[in-house]
């Protein structure tokens, strides 16, 4: 395995290598840097060409040019990383590290959603074939891949910022919107359930109902502006999550590895009793990485410690049941401090920047300010990429299913869960793999888009404004993060590949 690692990082290095010598001559010969100061009437002029032409070192050749900028990035290993500056004699590496964090933020969240969403429902529909779910879903999807992207911003900008922000200054639905949502809420599980028309008829009713009840409560208490969900809350979703990860993966009858399910989510709870008043009054990221590392940790071992013959199956319930508990402790402390972030920015949903300016709360206040600064071009981008790797797995499931070996595992059998989960979906991964490295990179080129839309300062507008202005030092830093990225999530697609079949580490 190390061998076929290093073969396919000398390869991706040689790669960018010669990708980066295309971009910084495509770059260089795409316009004049002069041209705005050669029409100028400016007195300075000729003084101000001079000045720009020994920063961009425009008397020097084209290779020197490159070999300087090669050296550089070189520099970066060894602790003396120098991306040049800009056509303003900005330095580009501060330039870069604010864009990057901006850019792959957005694209790593987007991504990360796409993967669980978009997998999921390719496994449900290809399990569903045929039904009134697929062809909902295969038409949804068709419909947000081809989407403009631009249009879809426009769109979510209206509904989801300007009138949720309208709305949420009062905080009710009114009746005939509750009806609505109630009935939508119905439809929509009955079609993903299935059933005879009978069961159909009896989970839509039984989903209106509730849901009807939860929303005019949700308005009695005010909910929707004063949020509560607490450690009763907590708790219960935690255990639901190990219940489901436990029925996905072992099955309920495994009876050690349930039970490691469940006290992973109750000593995870009992912990976030303990640590609640540090977790409010004295939060730092650092802190919070800290805790998420240990629950893993204890999980894993919990894991460990109950499964007996299930060893490896309970430590991957409990890793995962750790993790979902983990991001439900801190979804519960956010929905603690949404009604004190409402009395700071009474519009939460932003429409523009990746940051609200001058924003002066405490520190889940300005968790919340980013969460919603990300949110609309998180869905965008999101809704794009889970059209895709929802045909594509609904695909190679459908033909792993048809598999000689799927039909002798019903033969010998084998459930149904254990039929898709343990013999059809490990297979059905290898291709989906590349498209999931491959969405990466387009969703990187597509986030200039998407952050011109929505007025973010990422790689997308470094590489723009280095574009116009015939500046190569800002591109080539918009090469160098977008291209690594890219290149790094083709060698992990590789390797996932390699730990899938191991065939194809020969």
């Amino acid at each position: 395995m190390l061998k076929f690692i290093l073969r396919r990082i000398g390869a991706s290095a040689l790669v960018l290598l010669g990708a980066s010598l295309l971009m910084f001559f495509l770059t260089i010969n795409s316009g004049d840097p002069l041209k705005d100061l050669r029409e100028s009437n400016d007195p300075n002029a000729a003084q101000l060409m001079a000045e720009r032409s020994e920063r961009l070192r425009l008397d020097d050749s084209p290779w020197e040019r490159y070999w300087d900028w090669l050296s550089g990035v070189g520099g970066c290993f060894t602790g003396n990383c120098d991306l040049g500056v800009t056509i303003n004699g900005i330095d580009v590496l501060g330039l870069t590290q604010q864009a990057a964090s901006s850019t792959l933020r957005l694209i790593t969240l987007s991504t990360l959603l796409a993967i669980v969403v978009g997998v999921a429902l390719g496994i449900l529909t290809a399990i569903r074939q045929y039904s009134g779910f697929d062809y909902s879903v295969t038409f949804s999807a068709f419909l947000f891949f081809s989407l403009p992207v631009f249009w879809a911003a426009t769109l979510l900008k209206e509904f989801a910022a300007i009138q949720y922000n309208n709305w949420i200054a009062v905080g009710q639905y009114a009746p005939w919107t509750i009806v609505i949502v109630a009935v939508l809420a119905g439809f929509l599980l009955q079609a993903v359930l299935g059933g005879s028309t009978r069961r159909r008829l009896a989970t839509a009713a039984g989903v209106f109902a509730f849901v009807t009840v939860m929303l005019f409560v949700f308005n009695a208490l005010d909910w929707w502006r004063n949020p509560m969900f607490g450690i009763g809350g907590v708790l219960l979703v935690s255990v639901a999550a190990g219940v489901l990860v436990t029925a996905l993966t072992a099955g309920l009858g495994n009876r050690r590895v349930l039970y490691a399910a469940l006290t992973t989510a109750v000593v995870g709870v009992i912990a976030y009793w303990f640590t609640a008043p540090l977790l409010v009054d004295e939060p730092t990221w650092l802190l919070l990485i800290g805790l998420f590392v240990v629950a893993v940790v204890v999980s894993v071992a919990i894991g460990a410690a109950w499964g007996g013959y299930a060893r490896k199956q309970a430590m991957l319930v409990t890793g995962i049941t750790g993790v979902i508990t983990s991001f439900v402790v801190v979804a519960d402390i956010l929905i603690a401090h949404w009604s004190g972030f409402l009395g700071i920015k009474s519009r939460p949903i932003s429409t523009i920047g990746s940051q609200t300016p001058n924003f002066d709360g405490e520190f889940w206040e300005r968790v919340l300010d980013m969460g919603t600064q990300i949110l609309l071009p998180t869905i965008l981008l999101t809704l794009v990429s889970v059209a895709t790797h929802s045909r594509y797995t609904r695909s190679s499931m459908l033909e792993t299913l048809n598999q000689d070996y799927v039909r002798t595992a019903r033969s010998k059998g084998l459930s149904e869960r254990e039929v898709i989960v343990k013999h059809a979906f490990r297979n059905a991964l290898i291709p989906i793999t590349t498209i999931v490295a491959f969405d990466f990179a387009a969703l990187i080129g597509g986030a200039i888009i998407t952050e011109e839309v929505f007025g973010w300062k990422g790689m997308g507008a470094l590489f723009q404004d280095g574009l116009n202005a015939v500046d190569p030092a800002p591109v080539m830093a918009f090469f160098l993060v977008t291209g690594i990225a890219a290149v790094l999530m083709n060698l992990l697609a590789d390797i996932a590949y390699a730990a899938l079949d191991p065939r194809i580490r020969r």
